[in-house]
């Protein structure tokens, strides 16, 4: 196995105390987190949140997405809760990287919605891989989510991993006038189950 646990530390923020994780991905040199609050090794299924990377919305919060919304939301449920597991991933722009997501940001100024854009730079639509959410879970010894998502790909590809979905859990936040056309986009062309 390529990915290795390398050290754990308490993160206070606004909505708690949580613990995070570190893990390296040795065949991509990719760094990813998972931030736990509670207990989430006893056999009951766990609140968690499979967050990719967004510069631009998580900590830039930009409008332009729904990502910072959803992170935020996914922290305050699961402090709400008392358990439960974040798992932040690098791969930004679904998979692109951060260059390619501005690129793909000057398409979407001129009219391509986001599969367009990165279509027209030459990528998938979705190029985010979750295998590394099966050893950052069998290191917390979670196997059973209650997961936080409208994406049901998401969904297939966590349970594609053995990683028991018991659950999914609609996210309503975040919508704006700025991402109506980005938010239409995951419904209509990358089957993103989004209530209004």
């Amino acid at each position: 196995m390529s990915v290795k646990f390398v050290e754990a530390c308490k993160l206070p923020t606004q909505w708690g105390e949580f613990q995070m994780h570190g893990f390296y991905d040795e065949a991509t040199g990719k760094e990813h987190i998972a931030l736990t609050m509670g207990d989430v090794s006893s056999p009951e299924p766990v609140l968690a949140r499979v967050h990719s990377e967004c510069l631009t919305g998580d900590a830039l919060f930009s409008l332009r997405c729904d990502c910072g919304a959803q992170l935020e939301y996914g922290l305050a449920s699961i402090a709400k809760a008392g358990r439960g597991v974040l798992l932040y991933l690098k791969q930004e722009g679904r998979g692109i990287g951060l260059l390619n997501k501005v690129k793909a940001y000057q398409l979407q100024d001129g009219g391509a919605d986001t599969v367009e854009a990165n279509e027209s730079l030459g990528f998938g639509a979705d190029l985010r891989d979750y295998s590394i959410c099966q050893s950052m879970l069998a290191h917390l010894s979670v196997s059973q989510l209650r997961l936080l998502t409208n994406n049901p790909k998401k969904v297939a590809a966590l349970t594609e991993l053995g990683i028991e979905i018991v659950e999914r859990i609609a996210i309503s936040t975040g919508r704006n006038s700025h991402n109506e056309k980005y938010l239409d986009t995951k419904v209509g062309k990358l089957g993103h189950l989004i209530k209004e």
